[in-house]
């Protein structure tokens, strides 16, 4: 079975992913490490790379033709990204929320950075990326219908995330 699983920025995907290939022996092919090695092969900050990739068309294809390359060499794979419900033919769809203030935390603590700080730099990416996947791809990210399971993380633990995707995963066999 070949899942995806996307969120904004400190949603949790990441950690949920993690738990899945860890627990299940699933694959996890991240979109956020083939977008940081992009930008360190720049040279570039992910802020200034977040920026470039507004005007160049080329980086977005780039990562989701690389998870989907990637999705298809597996039998078992969970492909974590916000764009990847779109490219990737799974059986399984998760989007993972949580509100602002929440994700600002998570990031703060996780990047050891003042809650302020995260916040603008939440706000920039997501902006940057609700920018970039309308202007090449015409998709408004914040539809959620391509979603077969939606998961609000401030409510659970990860565990508890994870044994929700779990159940899921069993049902849908």
């Amino acid at each position: 079975m070949k899942i995806t699983i996307g969120g904004p920025p400190g949603s949790g995907t990441t950690t949920s992913a993690r738990l899945i290939e860890r627990n299940l022996g699933f694959k996890h092919i991240y979109a956020g490490l083939i977008f940081r090695e992009l930008a360190e092969e720049k040279g570039m900050t992910l802020k200034e790379f977040s920026k470039y990739a507004e005007n160049n068309e080329k980086i977005d294809n780039l990562v989701d033709k690389k998870q989907k390359e990637l999705s298809e060499k597996y039998e078992k794979c969970i492909v974590e990204g916000r764009m990847a419900a779109y490219f990737v033919n799974a059986g399984l769809k998760i989007w993972l929320t949580a509100p602002f203030t929440a994700r600002a935390r998570r990031i703060a603590n996780r990047e050891k950075k003042s809650l302020e700080e995260s916040k603008r730099e939440i706000k920039m990416r997501e902006e940057s990326e609700r920018v970039r996947y309308k202007k090449f791809y015409k998709i408004n990210i914040d539809d959620l219908s391509p979603y077969d399971l939606i998961i609000n993380t401030d409510k659970w633990e990860p565990a508890g995330v994870y044994k929700i995707i779990k159940k899921a995963i069993e049902v849908k066999r």
